[in-house]
Order: C-alpha cells, then sequence, then structure tokens
C-alpha cells in the first residue's frame, strides 16, 4: 500500500515570519486569568489526608468503639481519596 508524500511546505501556513531563521524556543500565550485557589483549600486538602490516615491508625490500634470498625476504615478510605482528588486541583 503505497501513499503519496506531500511535496515539502505544500499545505502548510509558514510558522516563522518570512526573512528570519526559526529559534526553536517556544512562548506559551498570556493567560486570559490567573486561577487561584482559595485561602482555605489546602487546609481542607491536609486536614482530610491527616484526618484519613488518623482514623485508620486509631481504628488499627483499637482506640475507636468497635461496633461500626469497618465504617471508619472506609470513611477514612474516601477522605484520603477526597484530599487525592483536592490535590490534583490545587492551583
Amino acid at each position: 500500500m503505497a501513499t503519496k508524500a506531500k511535496a515539502r511546505g505544500q499545505g502548510h501556513g509558514r510558522t516563522t515570519p518570512k526573512g528570519r531563521e526559526p529559534t526553536g524556543r517556544y512562548t506559551p500565550p498570556i493567560p486570559r486569568q490567573v486561577k487561584r485557589s482559595p485561602r482555605w483549600y489546602p487546609w481542607l486538602l491536609l486536614s482530610l489526608l491527616v484526618l484519613g490516615v488518623l482514623v485508620i491508625v486509631l481504628n488499627y490500634i483499637g482506640a475507636l468503639p468497635h461496633s461500626p470498625a469497618n465504617w471508619y476504615t472506609l470513611g477514612a478510605i474516601l477522605a484520603i481519596m477526597a484530599g487525592g482528588l483536592m490535590s490534583t486541583r490545587y492551583r
């Protein structure tokens, strides 16, 4: 199965102004607005992560009431997951 190769420069626009040599550097566009997280966001993120780990440790050593022991672990894992998801959206 043979394909035709396009002639060089055919079908493509000019990437550098005429008469200039390309420098190889990329200049990113200027953002329209800078997005920033609220001041409380990192505190909540860290609190969820630390609380999740703390509940798992306390449940492991038996310091929590044992009636819904699996619910403590599930809640701790959900808190850690929420903290992890928040960390991906932190700016």
